[in-house]
């Protein structure tokens, strides 16, 4: 049996383990992702076997309550669901993000750093705040990002709002994301 059977193996018996469901088909129906982390030293493995994983995602049972960790996002897109798939994206998208943050990149609205996903994804997670720029109304500052990354030439004055939109709401938050991840992992969660 070559490696990546065995891989496929070993990820359908632990789901099968902890589902409530007796057949792969069933099984992957009960499973919603709880958490990721990112392990930039690459030293954790999947339940698969697979090592070396970055993006380390917890699933949980929705039936029962179980959870599976880690679990790799190659694995988790075997599963087959399109949902699952929309968040590993995501997620993976939101770490990139969040490095550009940490390194204090220039951040803009580009493609390098947002999608429409990720930017929809960002409204329902809270991270427009209201402002009297936005008529306390975060969900302004949403629709103007989205019409401004579809647009394709943006004004001075479009581009400077976009920036202090990603400086003064996005960035802030995502920090403040990233510190809560970081000191519940010190402490053990």
């Amino acid at each position: 049996m070559d490696n990546v059977s065995i891989y496929r193996k070993n990820l359908i018996e632990a789901v099968l383990n902890l589902s409530e469901a007796n057949s792969w088909d069933a099984a992957v129906d009960e499973w919603e992702i709880d958490d990721v982390e990112e392990d930039e030293t690459l030293s954790e493995s999947c339940v698969c076997g697979k090592e070396n994983l970055r993006y380390l995602f917890t699933i949980r049972n929705t039936y029962n309550g179980n959870t599976l960790f880690y679990i790799g996002s190659q694995c988790i897109k075997k599963f087959g669901r399109g949902d699952l798939d929309y968040e590993v994206t995501l997620k993976e998208k939101q770490f990139k993000l969040l490095h550009a943050i940490e390194n204090n990149d220039f951040l803009e609205l580009s493609p390098e750093y947002f999608s429409r996903n990720l930017l929809k994804y960002l409204y329902d997670i809270g991270a427009f705040k209201p402002t009297s720029y936005n008529d306390f109304n975060p969900y302004n500052d949403y629709a103007f990002m989205l019409d401004m990354f579809n647009k394709r030439n943006r004004t001075q004055a479009q581009e400077k709002k976009a920036t202090a939109i990603i400086l003064n709401s996005i960035r802030p938050f995502l920090r403040n994301m990233l510190y809560e991840k970081i000191r519940r992992n010190r402490i053990g969660r």
